[in-house]
């Protein structure tokens, strides 16, 4: 968690709360609101989980994920929560749920969940998972739609 404050603290943001190993933040410009985290073990890159609030775009809960390694370009990406599975868009090396309905669906599971994890297969050919706890996320997520709350 020191690593995501340091690289948070870096950029101009509001920090709302500090929740287990997840953060939630407040930027000002476009206004936005979200709670991040990082994975477990951290390897490669800057990667992270977050879930945003863009009031100015009515946009709620909205997952984005930074894989730890650019992924093979036909592979697909899986985010697992317990029992759920949810297929996710990609990019090189970003992912996101397909539709609100998913991204909804994808908080609802990790208000009920204890760990999430994100599967690919890199451009080499390995495949790779980036784990999550989710002690704190719950919190950290609804602190994240608070600081957003009646602004735009």
């Amino acid at each position: 968690m020191i690593g995501l404050a340091l690289l948070l603290a870096m950029l101009p943001r509001d920090a709302l709360g500090t929740y287990g190993g997840w953060g939630a933040f407040r930027d000002p410009s476009p206004l936005r609101c979200f709670a991040i985290a990082r994975p477990v073990e951290r390897g490669r890159g800057a990667p992270f989980a977050s879930i945003a609030n863009w009031p100015g775009q009515g946009v709620r809960n909205q997952l984005h994920i930074r894989l730890s390694r650019a992924r093979s370009p036909n592979a697909r990406v899986t985010l697992s929560i317990g029992e759920r599975r949810f297929e996710l868009r990609a990019g090189d090396a970003d992912a996101w749920a397909p539709d609100a309905r998913t991204d909804a669906a994808v908080v609802a599971a990790i208000r009920d969940g204890r760990s999430m994890s994100v599967e690919t297969v890199a451009v080499n050919g390995a495949a790779f998972a980036d784990s999550y706890a989710l002690k704190g996320a719950a919190t950290a997520i609804d602190a994240a739609a608070l600081g957003c709350a009646g602004r735009r």
